[in-house]
């Protein structure tokens, strides 16, 4: 088996993006309660805050920041997949999720900000959506209930010809 090696930085900052098997699935949407209730478990075991997330129907991406005291990611995505999979499926059901998850240490402040819009923008980018705020399954509306983003920040006249997050080449 490979040996991943991660960068753990207790009290890092991290951005993630986690994914189902079936990359045709509708599975984390359909089922949002049950993977909130797993992350709200999940985040008494290993405590992290969660600067942004983006939950679409068979991916998610979020910005976390651990807590200071652990630097064990790894430990939460498998309480959150495994608390997921246990409300979701009868016992013995195959898990639903990829085994491995991508992961990149933020290391400041234009890089953070970077992924936070990444996130938010997601489903756009994605085409779910035609405006950011109506997709309901971000922490986009967090945002914009503590005034830190205004509703119609990336509606999609506001973006076009944008590369929407990701960096130019």
């Amino acid at each position: 088996m490979v040996n991943y090696r991660r960068n753990r930085v207790a009290g890092g900052t991290y951005f993630f993006t986690v994914t189902l098997q079936d990359r045709c699935s509708d599975l984390l949407v359909r089922e949002i309660d049950a993977l909130k209730q797993a992350w709200r478990n999940a985040a008494q075991r290993v405590p992290h805050l969660v600067l942004a997330a983006a939950v679409l129907p068979e991916h998610l991406h979020a910005v976390i920041q651990m807590d200071a005291s652990t630097d064990n990611y790894p430990r939460l995505w498998q309480e959150i997949k495994k608390g997921f999979t246990r409300r979701v499926f009868a016992p013995g059901h195959q898990s639903p999720w990829q085994a491995r998850y991508w992961e990149r240490t933020i290391r400041d402040a234009s890089q953070l900000q970077a992924c936070v819009d990444y996130v938010h923008i997601n489903p756009l980018k994605h085409g779910w959506v035609t405006a950011v705020r109506d997709w309901p399954h971000s922490t986009f509306h967090r945002y914009v209930r503590e005034g830190l983003l205004s509703e119609d920040w990336a509606c999609s006249e506001s973006v076009a010809g944008t590369s929407l997050g990701e960096p130019l080449r």
